[in-house]
């Protein structure tokens, strides 16, 4: 098997681990609570997130492996893009646990902006290794700036 082919099996892995573990907290999506809460008026309609998330998800599996290939050759710096992408993701996951089960809306905009930031790091680390990689990772470090935004609107809206 190519390099590619062991990063992308290792990046899918670690993308549908925090997919999985995020998805498993988002069912309260259908919770009254989340039902009552005051939502902004720019918030997507509920089917956009699977679709967006299953996209964004995608990609970062497969920019990822294709960074990690390009720096073969270079174990410091594939070793800290392990570990940026693996702090990414535990962000990611850690999200919809903090959001949707702890139901902490102020804790949970403080995630979001750590994930925002994590994710435009995560894109520059692409970049820095494989630049056109980086332009494709993109997409999620603008929708993970969204999705800080969005929390911060709905942590406002219904704090009292």
């Amino acid at each position: 098997m190519t390099g590619m082919g062991r990063n992308l099996i290792g990046t899918a892995a670690a993308v549908v681990a925090a997919a999985a573990t995020g998805s498993v907290a988002s069912s309260a999506t259908r919770s009254r609570w989340y039902k009552k809460l005051d939502k902004p008026p720019y918030q997507p309609p509920p089917q956009v997130f699977p679709i967006a998330w299953t996209a964004l998800y995608a990609d970062i599996a497969a920019t990822s492996a294709w960074a990690l290939t390009a720096l073969e050759g270079r174990p410091r710096e594939k070793r800290r893009y392990r570990v940026a992408l693996l702090g990414n993701l535990a962000l990611n996951a850690s999200w919809s646990w903090v959001f949707f089960r702890g139901r902490r809306l102020g804790l949970a905009a403080v995630v979001a902006a750590l994930l925002a930031a994590s994710s435009a790091d995560l894109v520059r680390r692409t970049g820095s290794a494989k630049r056109g990689a980086g332009v494709l990772l993109s997409p999620y470090a603008v929708w993970c700036a969204f999705a800080m935004v969005l929390s911060v609107g709905i942590w406002r809206r219904n704090t009292r």
